[in-house]
């Protein structure tokens, strides 16, 4: 692969294209390339494509991610950059995840021109956010808010709440941190709080199955205990997208040898949840995950799995 130029495939968004720069920087610094031996193919999904509805209202999975696994697969590109909270718990046969970077801050910011944090805004206050979770957790906390939808990239969204559309929003910490964009955050919200959605913070590459070549190419880049954290938070999620259509969120640390996670079930306005909280070896984090799911299949109200028709 060395002999050759190497291509990753991305979205067009800056977050994307910055995110793609920093996978590019590390495997040149890795494998003692220029920069010019990697080249950066952008490449529009239908999630960038459709941008005049609510994500959810689309329906269908890999929104962000289908266009550029379907590069991997015509060989346009050899290594697909994402951001893991948008890649589908269940890859599709013939690809696989060949690395987790070091994982930037997966906690939520809130961000606003007037108030210091969400206790702060007035009553019946405007807050923009494109995330089922989002909405459910800021309505769980203050019901008494007016959520609207508020899809675009970082940036548009800033610009939207610079023009008044919204008294606040919530952006993800690490896409502010990756932009150079942290002196936006007004204030950072404890997970504690807000639990974040389900690999938040974390990149991920993904190759082809198979392809040793590039397997090889991209491990120096893997962190095992990002990877280890996402493995269990990607099987708690997809244990309940099997059966729910519903907002998530989980989270686990990692310390030494040992997983603590932590996830959560929403009702959409946000008036009914259940958290569970799971420990155990890190090298079983799936099936730390898996059992979290379970319990809260088995015990949460059943209220709040609403089943799909699809």
């Amino acid at each position: 692969m060395q002999a050759a130029r190497i291509r990753i495939g991305t979205r067009g968004s800056p977050l994307a294209l910055a995110q793609a720069h920093e996978v590019r920087d590390r495997l040149a610094k890795a494998h003692g390339l220029s920069e010019a031996a990697i080249s950066i193919t952008i490449i529009k999904t239908t999630g960038d494509r459709v941008t005049d509805r609510p994500l959810s209202d689309i329906g269908g999975k890999g929104l962000f991610t289908k266009e550029i696994e379907d590069a991997l697969f015509a060989r346009e590109i050899d290594i697909a950059v994402h951001s893991m909270k948008d890649m589908q718990t269940e890859l599709p046969d013939g690809l696989a995840l060949g690395a987790v970077l070091p994982r930037e801050d997966p906690r939520d910011a809130f961000i606003s021109l007037k108030h210091a944090n969400i206790a702060a805004l007035p009553t019946g206050s405007i807050v923009g956010t494109s995330s089922l979770r989002r909405k459910s957790q800021v309505l769980s906390i203050r019901p008494d808010l007016s959520i609207i939808d508020f899809r675009g990239n970082v940036e548009t969204r800033l610009r939207k709440l610079k023009d008044g559309v919204a008294e606040a929003t919530f952006l993800a910490v690490a896409g502010l941190n990756r932009l150079g964009l942290s002196d936006r955050i007004t204030a950072i919200v404890p997970s504690a709080d807000m639990l974040p959605a389900a690999a938040q913070g974390a990149i991920g590459l993904e190759i082809r199955a198979g392809d040793k070549e590039a397997e090889a190419f991209v491990a120096p880049l893997n962190d095992v205990d990002s990877q280890r954290a996402v493995t269990a938070e990607r099987a708690f999620l997809a244990r309940l997208e099997g059966s729910c259509r519903t907002p998530i969120a989980a989270h686990a640390t990692i310390d030494g040898e040992q997983l603590s996670f932590r996830g959560q079930v929403l009702s959409l306005d946000g008036q009914q949840k259940y958290d569970v909280s799971r420990s155990g070896a890190a090298n079983a984090s799936r099936d730390i995950g898996l059992a979290a799911a379970d319990e809260v299949l088995s015990k949460a109200d059943p209220a709040l799995l609403v089943r799909s028709s699809a």
